[in-house]
């Protein structure tokens, strides 16, 4: 019975973590979506902004069939490229293109 009892308690405790991982991670791409957003990475970095604007709605869809696993995927990949669109938009609005090069005049 205590081996039961046990057993039970791990698997609900397991169970938990999907949900939790799921919207901390969300959480996260959202935080750099706006910071992407502030660094003006909608009009300078247009690519990586729709990316990670698509990818976090595929997550919360995801989240929201149960499949946490694959809303941690798309979360995380959301909040690459809304890193990559905030880089890029500052580096733009800095003067230099991403990878060194410098935009023509």
């Amino acid at each position: 019975m205590k081996k039961l009892m046990a057993l039970v308690a791990v698997s609900g405790a397991l169970t938990a973590c999907g949900p939790v991982k799921s919207t901390a991670n969300i959480l996260d791409a959202e935080v750099q979506i706006q910071a992407a957003r502030t660094a003006g990475a909608e009009q300078l970095a247009p690519y990586e902004w729709t990316a990670a604007n698509l990818y976090i709605t595929k997550a919360r869809e995801e989240v929201g069939y149960s499949d946490y696993q694959a809303g941690v995927d798309f979360a995380v990949k959301a909040s690459r490229y809304a890193n990559e669109a905030r880089e890029k938009a500052m580096a733009v609005a800095g003067g230099n293109e991403p990878g060194g090069r410098t935009p023509n005049p």
